[in-house]
């Protein structure tokens, strides 16, 4: 037999020496940074933007660009909706009107490219029944100044104006109600989810002052981020939507990892442990939980860094930068709070009244987790039939997935009575032709008339056009307007696109496209091209992740399945809700019959992150006592048992706050946050309380194999939750190899067990269960 290999304690004892030395100084260092924090983000949700969903590399942003350079009117991001009442938009005096309105417009400062009705006797710009007409304009400058421009000009002109009714729509209107709104949602779902939390922590802790810290380090985390987002926007452009993230995450991740680090320092007070040894060993076990947890989470959002949208960046800056905040504070302020309080931290306890009865009623026999263990044992009993049913059962609920279509995010994002929302649906009902929804084929170079003809008749030509407008021309360039028959962003104009971009032009043009269809074209071939790489990223760092973890070949690969099938039923869910408008009375939104591209992207980073968040949480405890005992099926017994409410309450906690940001009245803010709600739920209580334990016994011991060489490896470098005492060691590399016992009486048997002391004996609950024996014990 192998002798038994006792390495050195990990580095991480050293850390656990830097963080609890001067527990008061750490503290009040950590008040100042919050406070200065506090004072650096402030006013960062003013300064982001509410679009992103372009590709900046695209044709059609080029086009775009280009356009709106050198053709200002053919770009109005701003729209007037005059509405003259009972009278006829002829009416003199309404036409007087309306010409005092474009006459003030004139002279707003960054605005150009302004167009009326009554200056163009276009029939576009006059609504079907005679009672509406429209003036556009463009508002210059990025999204910000964009936004304060409309600011600064709206209380002129909306409103009623003498004989008529003015009313703010078009693109600009559009993004800057959309940040409003956002910025008002989100003040709310902070309201509702952190008193809804403080309530859940203390149901889980009992203890009113252990509820706390994980709340206080889930603030720390939030303040911290936004004060990282407000650099960030010096630089670069960053999406109003990731302030929700940065809520949800800051909280749930907070709270995940704070639960996990008080549950195990409370476990080991009731050993017997003073405070600063029971935060050693805390910080050796659960803290290297968390880093490793931190580590997948991050990494999961960081993939969206490959995708060109800025909306899809934004959410990786601030996920990245809660998560490491997060886990900053549970690995470095938390610990300096518990050396401090002591036994402390179990104070004012809200259980205590109905402690007594409890205990009558549950008998002396009882104990925590008792109900997981059971459950574990019945599914390892059953583990084929709840293998093959919970993962058919999961593939079925993803169906609905399968019917996806993709579309670009409009005005009916909005709630319903939203002016710039209002403005466009007058637009789209009461007016001819498809608002919004024309395309623009841009012509540089010195063309002559007969070749500007000769491309015009081409277009015409082609099937799906209704109309061709133009060709406008400028200083070596020109652009032809295009009216596509059908939905503006339909199969149909989609079809549209590609086939202009393939109509050949004369040799001195040079042709692009834009228009909303372009842009979603563009759009869904940006995020196909980087797609593969993104789950590239994911799947490779998160394997690597696991397998340092755990040492084995089998139980990376396992996660990462699980994980995705843990997804399903969100992905069906957001299609047969929010495509198909299924619950849209109850939840408040208008379906638009599609999914906005980058939004099953966004929740797939996010979501599969927070599975490997519990999934690492369970093996790590799995992997903790099979280190100890070899033991397989005691140890997904026992790991289940000793994390499966931990990750449940966790799961509920970050599901509340989710569904808070749920409420929001934006509909891609609530699917997100329903949707994520709804992926967590599943994972916690389907995947890690069913799926996990029956794969795990079908897989047996062949679980931990590795190849000799990739045990070598992780015997140098991996690091796993435990003293980093290994008490046996795989002797070859075939799967079922039984392992090395540790002497009797050896420190790898001191190990703690029932969630007590390093002494404690194994509970004659979990000792007594059918298929959890504890072999040689």
């Amino acid at each position: 037999m192998s002798e038994v290999n006792r390495s050195a304690p990990p580095p991480i004892g050293g850390w656990t020496r830097f963080v609890t030395a001067r527990p008061r100084f750490a503290l009040l260092a950590a008040l100042v940074i919050t406070a200065l924090a506090v004072f650096a983000g402030s006013g960062v949700a003013d300064r982001m933007g509410s679009g992103g969903w372009q590709a900046p590399d695209a044709e059609s942003t080029y086009a775009t660009e280009v356009l709106a350079r050198e053709f200002p009117a053919s770009q109005p991001n701003l729209l007037l909706l005059v509405d003259s009442g009972s009278a006829t938009v002829d009416d003199p005096a309404v036409a007087a009107e309306a010409a005092r309105l474009v006459e003030r417009l004139k002279a707003e400062p960054g605005i150009s490219g302004i167009g009326s009705y009554w200056e163009t006797a276009s029939p576009a710009l006059r609504s079907e029944d005679g009672h509406e007409a429209v003036i556009a304009a463009r508002i210059g400058g990025d999204e910000k100044t964009a936004g304060e421009t409309l600011d600064r000009m709206a209380p002129a002109f909306a409103g009623e104006r003498g004989p008529v009714t003015v009313s703010l729509g078009g693109p600009v209107a559009v993004q800057h109600e959309m940040q409003t709104i956002i910025q008002e949602d989100l003040l709310r779902a902070e309201l509702i989810a952190l008193p809804v939390t403080l309530v859940l922590l203390v149901m889980v802790f009992g203890s009113a002052v252990a509820a706390m810290l994980p709340l206080g380090v889930g603030i720390v985390a939030i303040l911290g981020t936004n004060a990282v987002l407000r650099g960030l926007t010096e630089f670069t452009d960053v999406s109003v939507f990731a302030m929700n993230l940065t809520t949800a995450l800051g909280l749930g991740l907070a709270i995940d990892y704070a639960l996990f680090i008080v549950r195990r320092f409370r476990e080991e007070l009731a050993g017997g442990a003073d405070p600063l040894a029971a935060v050693g060993r805390t910080l050796r076990t659960a803290g290297r939980t968390v880093l490793f947890s931190a580590l997948t989470v991050a990494v999961s959002l960081s993939a969206m860094l490959v995708f060109p949208q800025y909306f899809l960046r934004s959410f990786a800056y601030a996920g990245i930068a809660v998560v490491l905040l997060a886990a900053a504070a549970a690995l470095i302020l938390l610990p300096a709070a518990l050396v401090l309080l002591g036994h402390r931290v179990n104070a004012l306890d809200l259980r205590r009244l109905f402690r007594r009865r409890k205990e009558e009623t549950a008998g002396a026999g009882a104990s925590p987790g008792r109900g997981w263990a059971r459950l574990a044992v019945l599914v390892m009993r059953r583990a084929p039939v709840f293998a093959v049913v919970t993962t058919v059962g999961l593939l079925l609920l993803g169906l609905p997935f399968l019917g996806v279509k993709f579309g670009t995010a409009d005005d009916r994002q909005l709630p319903a009575g939203a002016e710039s929302r209002v403005v466009q649906e007058h637009l789209r009902d009461g007016f001819p032709g498809s608002p919004g929804g024309g395309l623009e084929v841009l012509a540089e170079g010195r063309g002559s008339p007969a070749e500007y003809a000769e491309l015009r008749g081409r277009i015409e030509r082609l099937p799906g056009v209704l109309r061709v407008d133009g060709p406008v021309t400028g200083e070596a360039v020109a652009y032809y307007g295009v009216l596509p028959e059908g939905e503006a962003v339909g199969e149909k104009a989609q079809q549209l696109v590609r086939d202009l971009r393939a109509v050949p032009a004369a040799s001195s043009l040079d042709t692009s496209v834009t228009g909303t269809a372009a842009v979603l074209v563009d759009s869904k071939d940006a995020i196909a091209d980087r797609l593969p790489w993104a789950v590239g990223i994911i799947v490779v760092v998160t394997l690597l992740l696991v397998f340092l973890l755990t040492g084995s070949v089998l139980i990376p690969l396992q996660a990462v399945v699980l994980n995705a099938l843990s997804l399903t039923a969100m992905f069906g869910a957001v299609v047969w809700v929010f495509q198909d408008g299924n619950l849209s009375g109850l939840l408040a939104f208008t379906s638009t019959g599609d999914i906005e591209t980058t939004l099953p992207v966004l929740m797939f980073c996010v979501a599969f992150g927070l599975s490997m968040d519990y999934g690492v949480f369970l093996i790590s405890r799995i992997k903790e006592e099979h280190d100890r005992t070899g033991d397989h099926e005691h140890s997904v017994t026992f790991g289940l048992r000793h994390t499966g409410g931990l990750i449940t309450a966790a799961a509920v906690i970050l599901a509340v706050v989710m569904v808070a940001i749920g409420t929001s009245r934006v509909t891609n803010t609530k699917m997100l946050g329903l949707g994520i709600a709804l992926a967590v739920l599943m994972d916690a209580m389907v995947v890690r309380g069913l799926l996990v334990p029956a794969v795990m016994k079908l897989m047996g011991r062949s679980t931990w194999w590795a190849p000799a060489p990739l045990r070598s490896f992780h015997r140098r470098f991996g690091l796993s939750e435990g003293d980093g005492e290994a008490v046996r060691k795989q002797p070859s590399g075939r799967p079922g190899t039984p392992p090395e016992r540790a002497p009797e009486g050896s420190r790898g048997t001191e190990r703690l067990e029932a969630g007590g002391s390093a002494s404690a004996p194994v509970p004659d609950d979990v000792r007594g269960l059918p298929t959890a024996s504890v072999k040689g014990r």
